[in-house]
């Protein structure tokens, strides 16, 4: 009976560990960090109105409506699958020690830290995979096809590449032992991160060749969004631009007045409606055209608003 009692009461203990590390996503994402997030859009919605960066080639509204639409079943796979799944797997790495933050002894603020970076250096090395392998590409290849670049991309997300995360991100929540708080908090900057740096928000050269050196920023974002590969390729970074300066990936001297945003071999407006996004990944996908001409006009230029090193 006294084995049994016991059994009973390690249960209870393990389901309310298990029921607090879900409220977590209540209270910290749900109550706090998607008002913050939605209010955030809003101000750069806002700010990139009154100070543009790019000139737009379609009216913003029009593709804030379609970015939007689009969104909708891969933000809710964010909280009702990728978020769930990621806390079990911080309070399975919790229970069973795994993960390094559970090897070593620090005080929790350098542990917290170190979680970070290993959590954001890891989306780094996740969106250098996506533009690499074809599998991962016809899906991150939605995101790419905007011909706009402004703070409603930061929405324009396939479901199918929220899904591929699970397993890729879900890995090293448990690799890391990040606990589920650290999970929510670090998603809650990823997408604020997100928001900023897809922004079209003119911010003053001084101050945005500082941010950059820390930080995403827009002009930096903006330049992996062009449609010449060799720019693409570049300025992986998601939070922190210091992984693109360690890679040697990252791209500064790119004017942004040159920068044409897209895909070459999905060039026209016309085409990329809400559905037509949706099943994109699972069509024959093209080949990224050659834009020697763009370079050619392009040449050396630089344009002293942008950030040259």
């Amino acid at each position: 009976m006294k084995v049994k009692n016991y059994g009973k009461n390690e249960a209870c203990d393990l389901l309310f560990l298990i029921k607090s590390n879900m409220n977590i996503i209540r209270r910290v994402f749900d109550i706090k960090g998607a008002p913050l997030l939605a209010g955030m859009f809003v101000l750069l919605f806002l700010a990139e109105g009154r100070r543009q960066l790019r000139k737009r080639n379609q009216p913003r509204l029009k593709r804030a409506v379609i970015n939007s639409l689009v969104s909708i079943p891969a933000f809710s796979l964010l909280r009702f699958l990728f978020l769930p799944i990621m806390i079990r797997l911080a309070f399975e790495s919790r229970q069973k020690g795994l993960g390094l933050s559970h090897h070593y002894d620090a005080p929790p603020l350098v542990k917290g830290l170190v979680t970070f970076l290993i959590l954001d250096y890891t989306n780094y090395l996740w969106h250098v995979l996506n533009h690499k392998l074809p599998m991962l590409w016809r899906f991150h290849l939605v995101h790419h096809t905007d011909p706009d670049l402004d703070v409603t991309t930061a929405l324009r997300f396939h479901f199918g590449e929220l899904i591929g995360s699970v397993f890729y991100r879900g890995a090293f929540v448990l690799l890391s032992g990040a606990t589920a708080l650290q999970v929510v908090v670090y998603e809650i900057l990823f997408e604020a991160a997100t928001q900023f740096h897809h922004s079209n928000w003119q911010l003053p050269y001084r101050l945005e060749k500082q941010l950059s050196k820390l930080i995403v920023t827009p002009r930096m974002h903006g330049i992996h969004h062009s449609m010449i590969r060799e720019e693409t390729d570049s300025n992986y970074s998601v939070i922190f631009s210091f992984w693109d300066r360690l890679h040697r990936t990252i791209k500064l001297n790119v004017p942004q007045n040159l920068i044409v945003t897209g895909v070459p071999s999905y060039d026209n407006p016309h085409e990329l409606t809400i559905g037509y996004l949706w099943k994109l990944p699972f069509t024959k996908i093209r080949k990224w055209d050659s834009l020697s001409e763009l370079r050619d006009v392009r040449g050396a230029a630089t344009d002293n608003a942008d950030m040259a090193e």
